[in-house]
């Protein structure tokens, strides 16, 4: 039985999230053809479905007559305690960073075996180096961010990332256990993750952990740039303290945000 999630998809919730779970990083608009095949459904389930979600606002319709996620779900997504806070605490500080490296900045958080950015800020157009978004998904061993994560997590998800499929996006991707297993050691030996060309060769990463107010590994904050003209050491040292700065704001209960 094919699932979204844990739910069987043959429900009506189960159907109703195979609609949404069809849209992704790379699959931002689409038919309703598309939406069908992506979600396994049948033409005619699918277009009620999706008039239905239209109406509520979790899709929206352009001219063409393709679909993309919706506005109510943005409004929801806001809601979410550990993207919320994080964010909240962790912006002016990341706008801070990025003014510093003028690189791409990440906040992401780990969902299963995934890296969630909650938070991207992107370099000017022509400097900028892997394009990203909120709400991209990455899996654990290919970005930085990722990497910081798996490395914090618990033994029973390494050994399942370990076991496979790593999958390759770049000649360079980390994709022997071997090699990831040490290289997670070093990340948590020194508190930083430094990865070349992951995902894409030109491009080189440097990211360190958020901790929470318990002290756990909460987040990771990431810093992209180019690798002819990265400098490793001096990106590590502005990470680190930007990743102090948002965890004590955190720990302080501060969120950042302005609501005089």
């Amino acid at each position: 039985m094919t699932m979204v999630g844990d739910l069987p998809r043959k429900t009506a919730a189960g159907r109703v999230l195979a609609v949404l779970d069809a849209f992704g990083p790379a699959h931002r608009s689409l038919t309703l053809s598309e939406i069908a095949r992506r979600a396994g459904l049948t033409l005619p389930t699918a277009h009620r479905l999706v008039g239905e979600l239209q109406m509520w606002g979790a899709l929206e319709r352009d001219d063409s007559g393709r679909y993309s996620v919706g506005l109510r779900l943005l409004e929801l997504s806001a809601l979410a305690p550990r993207g919320l806070g994080l964010r909240d605490a962790a912006f002016p500080h990341l706008e801070d960073l990025h003014q510093t490296t003028r690189g791409n900045v990440h906040l992401g958080v780990r969902d299963g075996m995934e890296v969630v950015y909650i938070e991207a800020i992107r370099a000017r157009l022509g400097n900028s180096p892997t394009d990203s978004h909120v709400g991209d998904r990455w899996p654990l061993h290919v970005t930085g961010t990722g990497l910081v994560l798996l490395a914090h997590a618990s033994r029973d998800l390494q050994e399942t990332v370990l076991r496979g499929p790593l999958a390759r996006y770049s000649p360079l991707t980390i994709v022997d256990p071997a090699e990831l297993r040490r290289r997670l050691a070093s990340i948590r030996r020194t508190g930083v993750a430094v990865a070349r060309g992951q995902i894409t060769v030109p491009d080189l990463v440097v990211a360190v952990p958020v901790l929470g107010r318990r002290g756990e590994v909460a987040a990771a904050i990431s810093v992209v740039v180019r690798a002819a003209t990265a400098r490793p050491h001096a990106l590590a040292l502005a990470l680190t303290e930007t990743s102090r700065a948002i965890t004590a704001d955190l720990a302080g209960g501060r969120s950042g945000r302005n609501t005089a």
